[in-house]
């Protein structure tokens, strides 16, 4: 099968295309044909060594896919009411960016009625881990407040749709007035040009003083100290990423007296049966709004995954390279000469 190879630790160059082995989908495993590959930026630190994939996964990078089913462990399928030749997308811990990816059946979500591969394929990452934060850890309820930072990144586009689609009001951050439009048209209440505006400042006042309930933050360092001056009492500040640094000074007495919860995860080395809750919830609440439209994935650019482009080896190095711009609104997928 053709796969994307990271030749070295290094810039978007360093994704360039091979050949390697067929896998085989083991106990609880189905073998998928990928049609396309959603791209995240824990691919773009595992392809600069900041983030190994976990004991056991493939060592080239991709978390998500969407396909068909060629083969697997018929048990399993048949519990999970598939089988071969059904299109599904699912989360993967690695060997997304390749032609063939196993995947445990656990983690296959059918597709959406009426979403292609591409848009399937920009789904299972992004969910899985909003729904998790946002709504398992965070405890976000209707007619509650969520700030997003990042609002036009994968996780922005998705927490705001998901968390409007449940009820509650968001405010995002983003570093443009572009974007800022960007994500009001998504669906946010209020978006906060983080460049121009104090957040703090703009989330007591959108909230007439009372701070937000929930925040979902891919930045840590020092934002965490804001964030805790920003959250409402009992309010739960949910961090997934650490752009800013991994270390934060905050005042511990807010935490105290407004009964703070702080709070964070990875998804990627948790159990098989941890994402499977998790993709049982997102079939039961969230597949349905899909199907009627209340959510759409929002996919920002498309590229043939080995095809060479603007100098650089594969589509895939393309991807990065946008991605590392942070020009790109939604998320980025890569194909495998099937655009369905």
């Amino acid at each position: 099968m053709k796969l994307i190879h990271i030749s070295s630790f290094g810039g978007p160059e360093v994704l360039v295309p091979t050949q390697g082995p067929d896998p085989v989908a083991g106990a609880g495993e189905v073998l998928i044909r990928v049609h396309a590959s959603g791209v995240n930026r824990p691919d773009v630190l595992q392809r600069t060594g900041a983030y190994p994939p976990p004991p056991g996964a493939p060592a080239w990078p991709g978390l998500e896919v969407a396909g068909a089913i060629v083969s697997g462990d018929a048990q399993a399928m048949a519990q999970a009411g598939l089988k071969v030749g059904d299109r599904v997308c699912a989360l993967v811990a690695g060997g997304g960016y390749a032609e063939l990816c196993v995947a445990p059946v656990a983690q296959c979500l059918p597709l959406p009625a009426g979403l292609s591969d591409v848009e399937a394929a920009s789904l299972p990452e992004t969910f899985f881990t909003v729904w998790s934060n946002v709504f398992d850890r965070g405890r976000l309820q209707a007619g509650e407040t969520l700030l997003v930072h990042g609002g036009t990144s994968g996780i922005g586009v998705t927490a705001i749709q998901l968390a409007k689609a449940a009820g509650a009001k968001v405010i995002v951050t983003a570093g443009s007035d572009d974007k800022c439009q960007a994500c009001l048209a998504l669906g946010a209440d209020h978006a906060i040009n983080y460049r121009t505006q104090d957040f703090v400042e703009e989330a007591k006042r959108l909230t007439n003083g009372r701070g937000v309930d929930v925040i979902l933050d891919m930045v840590a360092g020092d934002y965490v100290a804001r964030e805790v001056e920003a959250l409402a009492e009992d309010g739960r500040l949910v961090i997934i990423a650490v752009q800013g640094g991994i270390k934060s000074e905050f005042n511990a007495g807010l935490v105290l007296r407004r009964r703070l919860t702080i709070t964070g995860s990875t998804l990627r080395p948790r159990p098989i049966a941890f994402k499977a809750a998790i993709a049982h919830k997102l079939r039961e609440n969230v597949w349905p709004w899909l199907t009627e439209g209340r959510v759409k994935p929002v996919i920002h650019s498309v590229f043939e995954a080995c095809e060479p482009v603007d100098g650089l080896p594969s589509g895939a190095a393309k991807a990065h390279a946008l991605m590392q711009s942070g020009q790109h609104v939604g998320k980025i997928v890569l194909t495998w000469g099937d655009k369905t």
